[in-house]
């Protein structure tokens, strides 16, 4: 385990510090929307944009990467994140909490290319289904401490904001301080809709609607506890419930899945969530232990439909179009979380609190006939044709984990010769240098950088034994 962990503890402490941040930060903006008297309408816009950025980013982010490199693409991405965490209780209007949450979206999309390209470089084919399985399960319980460390806050204080910004700043540290080289290729995001409804109508469709349910869930559940009189203690925990829920099923749900026409699997997953999120409704306002547990249920319902749904999609796929699948059902799950919380709130003005519940059922429901549909249009796929369930490729944290290496030469994937950051002639020197053969008897050589002169730095390689430049 420790030679697993060792080249990548770097980027998975990294990894734990942003989500902890961004949980804390994501459980407790509603809260204070709240407390800073804005509009219903406007906390579901204010959480639909940070969707509104990441999906923005899935098209541009990569060309910060290729332009600037991994490790100075990660610190700026890093460092505007942690600003924006910063500006919510210095300027609290609307507008402006709009453009910091798209701009924390941004960033987050940006960072999470940056690394699971990194994890995917450094992984084998004998331990990349390991790698990316640690990395998905510390999502989870980042985001989970993240949302309950805010159970030692005042929401009214500037304090969480400045928890939140410490942690993500801090997670440039480990990056910055790697002595690991940065990653070749980096996975482009290429989205044809057109395409991938033809490969599995489900996927996109279904991902669509997903994205509608789980994302007002995600950043409205905070809300919903506000207005039914929950404690921040209360809220933290049950905001924490649904992402260990999802935590606790995934797995399971998605063996399961393997072993019969996963479209019913989905069929028993939106209809339990149906009717779960119903239940929620016609409770109104239920008991806090009563809550925690039907939360716990709705995230196992929930959470898991994507991944089974991802699993469905790459059943229908080539080996060769699983980057682009992947990055195709994030795209419809971003585009869908978008309109999500928009909706959800307008539910909620109308109906009360608990009309965010009367939205997640009906989403739910909508896509349990959409199933039962496709199940009487379209035949179940085989069982040798189907492939195995992996938690890592099926996880809704990025678009560029695969279970093979990325190709250099494949349609969506940068080549590293053609990163700006990699070009030019001190890194052809530098290559040069590190490649020169070495006689076994003598001294190894050195590679020497004039640094007098960034302007033209010379690299220069020096053989002490016979005392000679090269």
């Amino acid at each position: 385990m420790a030679q697993l962990l060792v080249p990548i503890g770097a980027l998975l402490i990294s990894v734990v510090l942003i989500l902890a941040g961004h949980g804390l930060s994501s459980t407790v903006i509603p809260l204070r929307a709240e407390l800073a008297s804005f509009s219903g309408f406007a906390i579901g816009l204010i959480s639909s944009s940070f969707y509104i950025g990441y999906v923005i980013a899935c098209f541009f982010s990569h060309h910060f990467i290729t332009r600037a490199g991994h490790i100075r693409a990660f610190t700026a991405l890093v460092s505007i994140m942690s600003a924006a965490a910063l500006m919510h209780p210095l300027i609290v209007d609307p507008v402006s909490w709009f453009i910091f949450r798209c701009l924390t979206g941004f960033c987050f999309a940006g960072m999470n290319l940056v690394v699971e390209s990194w994890l995917n470089e450094r992984s084998s084919n004998e331990n990349r289904g390991a790698v990316m399985s640690i990395y998905v399960v510390l999502t989870f319980l980042a985001v989970i401490v993240g949302q309950l460390s805010l159970i030692t806050f005042d929401i009214s204080s500037f304090a969480p904001f400045a928890i939140a910004s410490v942690l993500v700043s801090m997670a440039v540290v480990p990056v910055a301080m790697t002595n690991a080289t940065q990653p070749a290729p980096l996975a482009m995001v290429s989205f044809n809709p057109i395409k991938l409804y033809n490969t599995s109508a489900i996927a996109l469709i279904g991902c669509l609607l997903i994205g509608l349910a789980n994302s007002s869930l995600w950043t409205l559940v905070p809300l919903y506890g506000a207005q039914t009189s929950f404690t921040t203690s209360q809220i933290a925990y049950i905001a924490a419930a649904i992402v260990l829920g999802g935590a606790i099923a995934q797995w399971p749900i998605g063996r399961l899945s393997d072993r019969m026409d996963r479209r019913y699997v989905m069929l028993g997953l939106t209809a339990s969530s149906a009717l779960i999120a119903g239940l929620l409704f016609a409770l109104e306002a239920p008991a806090f232990y009563t809550a925690l547990a039907v939360f716990v249920l709705l995230g196992m319902t929930t959470q898991p439909i994507y991944a089974v749904i991802a699993a469905h999609a790459f059943d229908h796929s080539n080996a060769d179009e699983y980057v682009q699948t992947s990055s195709g059902i994030l795209m419809a799950f971003g585009s869908g979380s978008i309109v999500g919380p928009i909706a959800a709130s307008w539910f909620m003005g109308t109906a009360g609190p608990a009309g965010l519940f009367m939205w997640v059922a009906i989403v739910e429901a909508g896509l349990a006939a959409y199933v039962v549909s496709r199940l009487i249009i379209r035949p179940a796929v085989e069982d040798e044709e189907k492939t195995d369930f992996e938690l890592t490729s099926t996880a809704n944290v990025g678009a560029t984990m695969t279970p093979e290496p990325l190709d250099p030469e494949a349609p969506n994937v940068i080549a590293p010769e053609e990163f700006p950051a990699y070009e030019g002639e001190d890194a052809l020197a530098a290559d040069e240098a590190m490649d020169l053969d070495t006689d076994g008897e003598e001294e190894p050589e050195y590679f020497v950088q004039d640094f007098h002169n960034p302007e033209e730095q010379d690299y220069q390689v020096v053989d002490q034994n016979e005392d000679r430049q090269t």
